[in-house]
């Protein structure tokens, strides 16, 4: 429709179709794909479990906020959002049942680890599609990334769940909080490893192509072995052992586990490939040429620019990933004409797509009917944490941009 109403031939439409489809998920789906399989894992084993009980133990009553927090950071870099609330809503009801506190309380720090990370972290959909997008280096983002929402989790986390704790809830959602014996869960430092493999393996790789850069033959091998696809392929691998043969589960049980987890994200991947088509059809038609010079005649900072027309796209539209994805098709022609850091337009986008969820988007209603929370009480609670998280991450942006990190 959008081909039609800008002016495209018919016949150089299924064109821009399938050069926008294929480039945007050509190197995109093994890793959006393989990263869901991973979290399924993560939950399903008990590994998220783990970490919970064993931070929970570590920082008590006293800083449970912290302990969530910390929880969600960590899982929450292989856990997309939208299967991590679900997966991770039973902890938190059994920590705010063990220890009579809010579920607010409670439960607003991990979900602010976990709107944080799949906003701002590869290998997360929005991260990576923008990342493919404006060319931006893997490491450079996740790690711009990590620095970026160490603040926003700790302000829009703890900080402000503080302000919340007299917020009850009226009413909750039954259902039965599936938790595994101890004796099933595997052990921490298994937990860990195995949620940050990716991390870990790209990480690795990346140090040792950089101390042997002068051995061509080492070089290669850790460029190869730490390419994304690569060493999310070989996390598979490795964390089907350690999460589930090494925990008794059979292989076929694995493999449905993995299926649940491709039908989760099969919806994702359809958005992101129509945000690809978007974009190829705004590069085809001549309009993002219009667009540059329109939003360059626009008297403010790219980076502000691109936070803010993603923050209206996100109130508009209501879901994150469709927000930056769409962002980026518009701001795309500025990176063109600019010498904005593609790494920072990236984490600039990915702030912006997080401003102030409300009732068009899916993530207020379940948070809401949860919890068991008024409007007024989701309004002054999720949505004001998703606000914070989103300025805190523009601060942190523009901060790395003056200072030339």
């Amino acid at each position: 429709m959008a081909a039609l109403l800008l002016g495209m031939p018919l016949n150089k439409i299924s064109v821009s179709v399938n050069k926008g489809l294929g480039d945007t998920l050509g190197s995109l789906v093994i890793i959006i794909v393989l990263g869901a399989m991973l979290g399924k894992l993560v939950a399903a084993s008990g590994a998220a479990q783990k970490i919970a009980t064993v931070l929970k133990r570590i920082f008590g009553y006293k800083y449970v906020t912290w302990a969530m927090s910390l929880t969600g950071f960590i899982v929450g870099i292989p856990l997309f959002y939208n299967v991590g609330f679900v997966l991770l809503v039973p902890i938190i009801f059994s920590v705010a049942y063990n220890y009579k506190l809010p579920l607010v309380y409670v439960g607003l720090p991990m979900l602010a680890s976990l709107s944080v990370m799949h906003g701002f972290v590869p290998p997360h959909p929005s991260p990576m599609a923008l990342l493919v997008q404006f060319h931006a280096d893997l490491t450079k983002t996740f790690l711009y990334g990590i620095l970026i929402a160490i603040p926003a989790i700790v302000i829009a986390g703890p900080l402000f769940a503080k302000t919340l704790r007299n917020m009850q809830s009226t009413n909750v959602i039954a259902f039965t909080i599936q938790e595994l014996k101890d004796d099933e869960l595997p052990g921490i430092g298994n937990s860990i490893i195995s949620s940050l493999l990716p991390v870990l393996i790209i990480g690795i790789t990346s140090l040792i192509s950089r101390i042997f850069s002068d051995n061509i033959a080492v070089k290669s091998v850790a460029d190869f072995l730490g390419e994304p696809n690569i060493a999310m392929i070989e996390t598979i691998v490795i964390a089907t052992y350690t999460l589930g043969i090494l925990m008794g589960k059979k292989l076929t049980a694995i493999m449905n586990i993995y299926t649940d987890a491709v039908k989760d994200i099969a919806m994702i991947l359809l958005i992101i490939g129509s945000a690809g088509i978007l974009k190829q059809i705004f590069i085809d038609s001549g309009i993002s040429s219009q667009l540059a010079a329109i939003l360059q005649q626009v008297n403010l900072p790219p980076l502000l620019l691109a936070w803010l027309i993603t923050a209206i796209l996100r109130l508009c539209l209501g879901s994150a990933t469709v927000a930056g994805l769409t962002a980026a098709g518009i701001v795309y022609p500025l990176m063109l004409h600019s010498s904005v850091d593609p790494t920072l337009m990236v984490l600039s986008i990915g702030a912006g797509s997080l401003f102030c969820s409300h009732v068009n988007d899916t993530s207020f209603w379940l948070y809401k009917e949860y919890f068991g929370l008024t409007m007024k009480q989701t309004f002054l609670s999720w949505s004001l944490m998703e606000t914070l998280v989103s300025v805190i991450g523009l601060i942190g942006v523009l901060c790395i941009s003056i200072l030339h990190i």
